[in-house]
Order: structure tokens, then C-alpha cells, then sequence
């Protein structure tokens, strides 16, 4: 996992519920598109982003791109993360 490239994607709050819409499934780019009010350019730069950090996965499926979460990374990400911070109870910060 690219961690720099995972937490850059995560920053921004377009990306950020661009991925909360691929919760729901794979979606194609134009459906993705429907719910903002940015330009084709600005949405192909965030799904760029998103693709470099590993977070969305592509499909071709005839003339449309489609997208996916990368659930894997998904739960790389979750496991760095709660391993930032020790459980309750445990002393030092292991386990």
C-alpha cells in the first residue's frame, strides 16, 4: 500500500464521497459524475488519484469505464490505522 498516495486520495471530500458511492457498488464514471456539479476534467483527475493510490479498481465494460472499490487496500488502511492506537487496557501500545 502507497501510504503517501492513500491518505493524499483521502484528503479531499470529493474523493471521499466518491468512494462512499462505490459502497453501494461499482458504478460506472458518467453515474459517479451525476451526483457532482464539477466538470468531466476535474472528475477524471480525482478518479486518477484515486486509481494511483490503489483505492478504486477499473473495468472496461463496452465504450463505459467502470469503477470499484479496492476493498483490499480498504482494509490495509483500517488495520494501519487501528494499529496507531493500542487497545484499552494494554500497556506500551502492543497487544
Amino acid at each position: 500500500m502507497k501510504q503517501q498516495a492513500v491518505f493524499r486520495a483521502l484528503a479531499d471530500p470529493t474523493r471521499r464521497a466518491i468512494l462512499k458511492q462505490l459502497q453501494s457498488g461499482p458504478m460506472s464514471a458518467g453515474e459517479i459524475g451525476e451526483a457532482f456539479d464539477i466538470t468531466g476534467a476535474s472528475l477524471s483527475h480525482h478518479f486518477t488519484v484515486l486509481k494511483h493510490a490503489d483505492l478504486v479498481r477499473t473495468e472496461r465494460r463496452g465504450q463505459f469505464i467502470v469503477y470499484s472499490l479496492n476493498s483490499t487496500v480498504m482494509e490495509d488502511l483500517t488495520r494501519m490505522v487501528l494499529d496507531l492506537f493500542p487497545a484499552a487496557g494494554t500497556r506500551g501500545g502492543k497487544r
